[in-house]
């Protein structure tokens, strides 16, 4: 049976629900979205998806509450909130229907998963305190689309659908670039790894565009690679590699001499003709030419010696 209306409770919203509509939308668009309470619309029936509301977890029946006791739990007995469930039964036809390759959705379903559903999740449940996040606390995901919620004296008796209606698009950019991302990666990781190859003992590391590169370096095992450069709109970059994804430290920094110069400066600096700019913080330099990207990276290798 054709699924026809989405289910969810009415009053404030909650990261967890909404994130769970931009998921439910996509796979259902002709669906409608009715936010309520009234047990007649939360009742399961073969053309409603109920999430976040109802007081049961079904899959088989599409309803997907976690509010009842015993809680549903994941494998290793963490809570899940409706995000989680929902992305659980939808989330590699979600995919899918986001021309993921198949091949791909598993990783990416359970890497998804690890590092942005269970965290809603988590938070969701009182498992999980935004202010772990310390001064970056008021940033973090369920508290930026909570800041979405109307205030509490706006009298618009429609002020909490219109705000959930305003905040679903929002939260479907987070969700879909999160992916979007994930599914780049691995369609770059194949191209660096042919780059790594070409590279051999070189320990710079050539591209033909920019793209991410970290994973499939550390996936080779090239730990003797320091920088790596590539093309861009009409000059070449040379940067640094990150040692972790979540730390601003590099194996090895450009020199100390060209840190904040620009043009004749940098070209006196270093002596390349071409060189145009160096980041202060000694992870990025642009060059004019290839050549001039080249002769700057092969310096900043022996400078890191």
């Amino acid at each position: 049976m054709t699924i026809t209306h989405l289910v969810t409770h009415s009053g404030g919203f909650h990261a967890d629900e909404l994130l769970s509509s931009v998921i439910l939308t996509r796979l259902f668009p002709l669906a409608k979205i009715v936010r309520t309470r009234d047990v007649e619309w939360t009742t399961p029936a073969p053309d409603k998806i109920i999430y976040d509301v109802g007081r049961e977890f079904d899959a088989a029946r599409q309803i997907f509450d976690h509010h009842q006791r015993p809680t549903p739990l994941r494998a290793d007995d963490q809570p899940y909130s409706s995000f989680g469930l929902i992305w659980a039964q939808y989330g590699r036809d979600y995919l899918r229907a986001l021309a993921v390759p198949d091949v791909d959705v598993e990783d990416i379903h359970a890497s998804f998963d690890k590092g942005f559903v269970l965290p809603v999740d988590l938070v969701d449940n009182g498992a999980l305190a935004p202010a772990t996040a310390g001064d970056l606390a008021s940033l973090t995901l369920p508290v930026l689309l909570g800041t979405l919620k109307p205030v509490f004296d706006d009298t618009n008796p429609d002020a909490d659908d219109d705000g959930f209606a305003a905040a679903l698009p929002i939260a479907r950019a987070f969700i879909e670039g999160s992916l979007a991302g994930k599914a780049a990666k691995r369609r770059a990781e194949a191209m660096v790894i042919d780059a790594i190859k070409a590279a051999g003992d070189s320990r710079v590391l050539e591209l033909p565009m920019g793209m991410p590169f970290r994973g499939a370096i550390e996936k080779t095992g090239a730990d003797h690679l320091l920088f790596v450069i590539n093309p861009r709109d009409d000059d070449w970059a040379i940067g640094g590699i990150r040692i972790t994804g979540d730390s601003f430290e590099q194996r090895a920094d450009l020199p100390a001499a060209w840190a904040g110069l620009t043009d004749a400066a940098l070209e006196d600096a270093c002596g390349v003709k071409g060189a145009k700019f160096c980041h202060n913080g000694r992870f990025i330099a642009v060059a004019a030419t290839r050549e001039a990207a080249l002769e700057m990276a092969a310096l900043a290798v022996k400078d890191a010696g």
